[in-house]
């Protein structure tokens, strides 16, 4: 993902709020959401963020200010669309509304009727999620988590070597700020003979990142790891809930089951891969540590 003009520290935005110092979304950012005016019967629909407010972007559309097949696809309620065409259309809208939002734009008269006070809205998922895998990206994760398991033996010998994970429930994945229904299932107490049937007594989350994958590949066709950027529309927050006194029952040997699959949150907005540009820094592997494969080295 180059760098560019939209990346400039220095670029600032008719709309006010995104210059402030600190801001959440400058127009550095420009992430998306689906969303509607809370508490109406309105559709959802996809926005970007600027500043305080949210960008709608079919009635960005409808100005015909931008016309590109990229916010063409941005009509409906969800990313779903807009995500599959790839990363030159994500890349080329991005370009498009850092300049119709900067200050200075011709724009501003058309477009500012179209922006809506996040304080006015309530979200929706961003995407239909088929499916979805959960997985350590860090060695340090997968110790703190074994430890909960295996005090004396944390780290298990593939987990150096592959991408520990397991697939999820995806329709249990909501927004933030949903509720949570404490999970019950079968609770194993030590010393005792046999588990019992219980609401679990230790609720736990983590804090991870959300990976939304845009553009697919057909079954069986493997996605080289050089090429695998290609593919990643934008990142998340996540709080990936579990209930620990179920899964140390039940996750041998087959791994999570119902203590992992009643409750994902993330967060409504998507920051994309091509906003987070020029905060990459490289990787690098301590070298007393079993080193990364080939095919996933890049």
């Amino acid at each position: 993902m180059p760098v560019n003009e939209t990346h400039n520290p220095e670029l600032k935005s008719w709309v006010e709020s995104a210059n402030r110092s600190g801001a959440d979304f400058p127009i550095q950012n420009l992430p998306f959401a689906v969303l509607r005016r809370a508490g109406s019967n309105e559709a959802f629909r996809v926005a970007a963020a600027i500043g305080d407010f949210a960008l709608g972007l079919t009635e960005l559309h409808d100005t015909g200010v931008i016309t590109s097949k990229g916010l063409e696809a941005c009509r409906g309620s969800t990313l779903n669309a807009f995500m599959a065409l790839g990363k030159d259309a994500w890349s080329a809208l991005r370009h498009d509304l850092s300049a119709v939002l900067a200050e200075g734009s011709e724009s501003r008269t058309a477009i500012e009727p179209c922006l809506i006070s996040l304080d006015e809205v309530e979200y929706a998922l961003p995407a239909t999620i088929g499916d979805y895998t959960d997985f350590y990206s860090s060695i340090h994760h997968a110790t703190n988590i074994g430890k909960l398991f295996r005090p004396d033996n944390p780290l298990l010998p593939n987990y150096e070597w592959v991408p520990i994970a397991y697939h999820g429930r995806s329709s249990s994945i909501g927004i933030s700020g949903q509720n949570i229904r404490r999970p019950v299932g079968q609770l194993k107490e030590a010393g005792k003979d046999q588990p019992t049937v219980a609401a679990c007594k230790k609720l736990d989350y983590e804090l991870e990142v959300g990976i939304f994958v845009g553009a697919g590949n057909p079954l069986g066709q493997p996605v080289p790891i050089d090429a695998a950027e290609d593919h990643i529309f934008g990142l998340c927050l996540l709080n990936d809930w579990s209930a620990r006194d179920i899964q140390t029952w039940e996750y041998q040997p087959l791994g999570p089951f119902m203590a992992k699959n009643f409750a994902t949150s993330i967060s409504p907005w998507i920051v994309t891969l091509d906003a987070l540009a020029p905060f990459r820094t490289r990787f690098t592997r301590d070298a007393d540590r079993p080193q990364t494969l080939p095919y996933l080295s890049s």
